[in-house]
């Protein structure tokens, strides 16, 4: 039994492109994190786009998330052993949820911009 037989995929298909093109090609495979020119090529051709996503900032926005969700439940606790709270502590998580919504509006904006293609 030949090579060729054992192959899932044993169509070729051939493009001719200048050299331009392929530095775009090229460009554009190694931002979606795709080093097979082969699989690049049969994903694009099947699907039309691809789409890498760097969830570093979503990995960030959730450990923010859970300070801000453990502050609030210490001082929820704290009220309801104590009674009270402080204006410092109130202070102190509005800023917390502050600095939460920035990033998280402008990682909205970016995902909705990607959804607009």
């Amino acid at each position: 039994m030949s090579a060729n037989k054992k192959r899932k995929r044993d169509v070729p298909l051939y493009v001719w492109v200048s050299p331009e093109e392929k530095r775009e090609i090229h460009s554009r495979m190694e931002e979606a994190g795709i080093h097979n020119m082969s699989a690049y090529a049969r994903k694009m051709l099947l699907n039309g786009y691809v789409i890498h996503v760097d969830l570093a900032p979503i990995h960030d926005l959730v450990s923010l998330q859970r300070r801000c969700a453990n502050n609030l439940n210490q001082m929820a606790a704290r009220v309801n052993t104590y009674g009270g709270i402080h204006a410092a502590e109130i202070a102190a998580l509005q800023k917390d949820y502050a600095s939460l919504w920035g990033p998280l509006s402008e990682l909205l904006k970016k995902l909705s911009d990607v959804v607009g293609l």
